[in-house]
């Protein structure tokens, strides 16, 4: 049983929201839907929350209203095995009207914070030559979308 579950409010989108990102991520699965009943708040029968995993990753979408909306302050990274993972969580997470933003980051369509980041990008800005990880540094600042081999030609100094 996993300890802590991240909660996700949406106005009205929660069992949307959960089909979509489980479409996207591998190993995923909706796990249950709760319903309002009589009692309210909600019209009954409606979905009030959605458990699913992405993953393992446990989840629970939460359908509460309009009263708030996600931020960047709240953000899910997705560690890439490779470029072409890097492309596919991209493309993926920004389908039908997300937006892009930099060094990685984007919003999906339901304005959910994401960062798509190959393995191993971290190391290049921790790296013991300060001259390296500053150029890679400075080369993920000019980014949308995270390239691993730019990153690294720039901290070789190639660019």
């Amino acid at each position: 049983m996993q300890k802590i579950t991240p909660n996700l409010w949406f106005d009205s989108q929660a069992e949307e929201a959960a089909n979509f990102y489980v479409s996207v991520f591998k190993n995923s699965r909706i796990v249950s839907m709760q319903r309002f009943n009589e009692a309210g708040p909600g019209e009954p029968g409606t979905i009030v929350t959605v458990d699913f995993e992405l993953d393992g990753q446990r989840f629970t979408g939460i359908n509460g209203g309009p009263m708030f909306a996600f931020s960047e302050a709240v953000s899910f990274m997705v560690t890439c095995d490779d470029q072409d993972e890097v492309d596919y969580f991209w493309d993926a997470l920004l389908a039908d009207g997300g937006v892009e933003s930099q060094c990685g980051w984007l919003k999906d369509r339901f304005g959910l914070s994401w960062q798509v980041v190959p393995k191993g990008f971290a190391s290049l800005f921790a790296d013991p030559d300060p001259e390296r990880a500053a150029r890679a540094t400075k080369a993920m600042l000019g980014m949308v979308k995270l390239d691993l081999a730019a990153l690294q030609r720039a901290a070789d100094g190639e660019v």
